[in-house]
């Protein structure tokens, strides 16, 4: 960590490409961007309609000649240059131009924790088309434990859980590196899936695109916590007539729905934690574990975490935005590594 502060010091711009959300950050102004990785194109014409939020709204509800298409997926960009384009358009005229002023632009991305050369070489490819003349590639859990204000350089554990929409990273860190790491495939978007197949299965129901966001939806209050609501309501399309219709949704059930996928991430975690040495373990029965990334406010979460861990379970403030402000605070000066100077003998 230490060598490569330097380096990012002399970045201008990290960017944060989500499966789910681009966020990019510019050194002396903060977040810029913060939209969701959508672009919805003309088949017809090669033509970007657009990007981000109004092409997530388009989702489901477009012509035959329009597509809404995903470049990121998993942290990984899968379609280089849709997310050069995409990224341009997020960006803007205003910021692009002030980009160009610089001299020998130099970018920082934050790349998944066993990201293959091909997956950082692809994120490598797209801020090179953005006018990078170098990247700089930082591990997301150390990123994210920066920006919500872990002492990740100190010589204790700290335990981090960046709770994507593709997948769910945990880490335990000490002196600035990861000691332990595991990546569970499983995110916010496989708790969506578990929720719409059970309303399908259960009740003949199809939710809407755009209502597949469904913990929102069908676990108000509580949450996934036993003291949640008893039961909600929930519209969608009859999946024999094709009508609309609206059925009362037992929230237990729905718990017991998503329980599959959560239980992918507690083994997950207690992995780490076996590899851990006994004295990084100790330290975290006082500290527990920090939740970032979007899916970390799927409510009630934490508190199933708590219950099935043991330890104590914190959600950071802004916990969709930690990784880019880490990166942020990394480009700025604010994060100063502990020296460890060779000995002379």
């Amino acid at each position: 960590m230490t060598a490569s502060l330097e380096q990012l010091r002399r970045c201008h711009l990290a960017v944060d490409l989500g499966a789910a959300r681009t966020r990019v950050y510019v050194k002396g102004d903060g977040l810029v961007v913060d939209q969701p990785s959508v672009a919805a194109v003309n088949t017809r014409t090669g033509a970007l309609i657009a990007v981000g939020e109004f092409a997530q709204r388009m989702t489901g509800r477009t012509p035959g000649y329009i597509r809404v298409v995903r470049p990121v997926s998993g942290g990984t960009v899968v379609d280089i240059e849709m997310a050069q384009r995409m990224l341009r358009h997020l960006l803007g005229d205003k910021v692009r131009r002030s980009l160009r002023r610089r001299p020998r632009l130099r970018a920082a991305a934050c790349t998944p924790h066993d990201a293959d050369p091909l997956a950082r070489r692809a994120t490598v490819e797209t801020l090179v088309g953005l006018g990078a003349r170098r990247v700089e590639l930082v591990d997301t859990l150390i990123a994210a434990a920066v920006g919500c204000g872990l002492p990740v350089e100190r010589p204790e554990a700290s335990m981090i859980m960046v709770c994507g929409a593709a997948a769910t990273q945990v880490a335990v860190l000490s002196l600035g590196a990861i000691v332990a790491a595991e990546r569970i495939p499983v995110g916010g978007e496989a708790v969506d899936h578990a929720i719409v197949q059970h309303l399908r299965h259960r009740h003949e129901l199809m939710l809407p695109g755009q209502s597949v966001r469904p913990l929102q939806l069908a676990l108000s209050g509580n949450g996934l916590t036993p003291h949640g609501p008893a039961s909600t309501e929930v519209h969608g399309r009859d999946v024999a007539t094709g009508l609309a219709r609206s059925v009362r949704v037992d929230t237990a059930a729905v718990r017991d729905a998503i329980q599959t996928p959560l239980t992918a991430v507690l083994d997950g975690i207690g992995k780490v934690l076996r590899d851990c040495p006994p004295d990084l373990v100790a330290d975290l029965v006082d500290r527990g574990v920090t939740m970032v990334g979007g899916s970390a406010l799927l409510p009630g979460l934490d508190e199933m975490l708590r219950q099935a861990t043991g330890m104590p379970v914190h959600v950071a403030e802004r916990p969709d935005v930690c990784a880019v402000q880490g990166l942020g605070a990394m480009l700025e000066g604010r994060v100063e590594p502990l020296a460890l100077d060779s000995l002379a003998s």
